[in-house]
């Protein structure tokens, strides 16, 4: 007979104190909170709010000495309700924490664009819903695409740097009536800019269903007038070959196959988005050809015109709206000295 159950309250996990939803969402409080946040807290509010969710391991890559120090800084921007998050459950093993924007984030994010809180496009319930949806691991999966290249930029000695990332929901904000690509990615190394449509494919799908995607690229770009490649991260090399297969025979019933061009990588390689994993594709030879690195692209469809480095991606197309926040660069603002407060 069991005479001294445990007490519910003694079965949970430690969770650290944060003020409450309401309370981080007044102008007192996030006044007092702006003069705690660096310029790379900020900068981490805006890219969660542009790319949902991003992982521990994603926000060392990207802005952070270690774990450590990340870890570190984030428990406070969770305290202070900043960032929100979550760790999914697994089979085995645990899963890396998950951060979203939280309400104090959002609040912080609309001030300084100057737009009401009110009318920015953030809800916390779908903020952290996430949590539950059936493209969490698509999410993560390409936001670490372009966290990997950031990672490689960061590296001493390394020339190249992405320049741009748009997420999924801005490209369908802007593209969404013709295409909706994964994100968008811009690429500079060496006087070099390469700019592409990136599809993240998780084989999930039948490789037809990836190739029928492509005729919807030639009409942006007949729309447009500006022909953007489309680059495919496919998760195995067997699963390459027949997605390649497949979009080999999509390409050849177009009117203009030079509309799209295409390359794609697998993961099976174990290499970074930056290496010489793309391998062009070629309708008639769709599994020939050597691999090439992502600056090198370019050479692959010498009818391209050069970007500009100042040129951004067209929008004629979107609908973009007034309370749309500037998406945010890439590259974390570098570290700056604080003076010890008095």
């Amino acid at each position: 007979m069991i005479t001294h159950p445990t007490q519910q309250r003694a079965l949970r996990g430690h969770r650290p104190q944060r003020v409450s939803q309401r309370v981080a969402a007044t102008g007192e409080y996030v006044a007092r909170l702006s003069e705690r946040l660096t310029d790379r807290d900020r900068w981490l509010a805006r890219m969660l709010y542009e790319h949902k969710v991003l992982t521990t391991h994603q926000i060392t890559e990207i802005a952070h000495p270690s774990p450590r120090a990340a870890n570190a800084r984030l428990l406070q921007l969770y305290k202070w309700r900043l960032v929100d998050r979550f760790q999914p459950f697994i089979t085995s093993g645990s899963a890396p924490m998950h951060y979203v924007l939280d309400v104090a984030g959002a609040t912080v994010l609309a001030r300084e664009d100057g737009l009401d809180p009110r009318h920015l496009n953030y809800k916390h319930e779908r903020a952290i819903g996430i949590a539950h949806s059936l493209h969490l691991a698509h999410t993560v999966g390409t936001n670490g695409f372009f966290t990997a290249l950031i990672a490689h930029s960061r590296q001493p000695g390394v020339a190249g740097e992405l320049t741009t990332w748009w997420s999924e929901s801005r490209c369908r904000r802007h593209f969404g009536d013709i295409v909706l690509p994964d994100g968008y990615g811009r690429w500079h190394e060496q006087r070099t800019e390469f700019e592409w449509f990136l599809e993240f494919d998780l084989a999930t799908e039948r490789p037809d269903r990836v190739a029928a995607k492509l005729p919807r690229y030639a009409q942006l770009a007949a729309a447009t007038g500006i022909t953007t490649p489309v680059l495919i991260w496919v998760p195995t090399a067997r699963r390459e070959t027949h997605v390649r297969q497949a979009l080999a025979t999509s390409l050849g019933v177009l009117d203009g196959p030079e509309l799209v061009p295409v390359a794609t990588a697998t993961a099976d390689f174990n290499a970074r988005p930056s290496a010489a994993c793309w391998q062009p594709l070629n309708p008639q030879q769709p599994n020939a050809g050597e691999r090439l690195r992502l600056a090198e692209l370019n050479s692959a469809w010498p009818h391209l015109p050069p970007l500009s480095p100042t040129s951004s991606p067209t929008t004629t197309t979107g609908n973009g709206t007034s309370t749309d926040l500037l998406p945010p660069s890439p590259l974390a603002p570098r570290p700056t000295l604080r003076r010890p407060r008095r």
